[in-house]
């Protein structure tokens, strides 16, 4: 069984708010451009309408879609966080997992037998913060044969 958490709807629209911000200065320019050229203005149209639904489909894409974090049987993967450290591993290679708050951020940081750990911001996830660190303290539990991994 794996579990998908997906980003939170507040960073998913501030992801959004910026590619339409980053459209609307393309579109800016595009315009200068064809003024200065004296090119068609159906330039203009054509590339704010697809540039629109470009945007659209990304954001339901990056919201809807795509996970941030996947927990599966035999391990993890973490995707679209920047300053992760480790971005997958299996759960045996997991020695133990703590909750820790750096800059203020509050983030479940799963340590490696390697000395390598993974940050998971918990605020970037369209989940319960409590409920997340369950279920992978469960995913542990199940891959060490029913022993709880050791917390600090």
């Amino acid at each position: 069984m794996s579990s998908d958490y997906r980003l939170s709807p507040a960073l998913g629209a501030r992801l959004l708010g910026s590619a339409l911000v980053g459209l609307a200065v393309l579109v800016f320019v595009l315009t200068l451009v064809v003024a200065v050229l004296d090119l068609s203005a159906v330039l203009v149209g054509v590339v704010a309408g697809l540039g629109l639904a470009a945007v659209l489909v990304g954001g339901h894409l990056l919201t809807r879609r795509a996970y941030v974090v996947r927990l599966g049987e035999d391990g993890y993967r973490v995707r679209m966080v920047r300053g992760a450290g480790c971005r997958e591993a299996r759960w045996v290679e997991v020695e133990d997992v703590v909750a820790a708050s750096p800059r203020g951020v509050d983030c479940l940081v799963l340590r490696l037998r390697d000395g390598r750990t993974t940050t998971i911001p918990v605020q970037v996830l369209a989940a319960d913060r409590d409920e997340f660190a369950r279920e992978v303290r469960t995913h542990l539990e199940r891959s060490s044969g029913g022993s709880p991994p050791r917390r600090t």
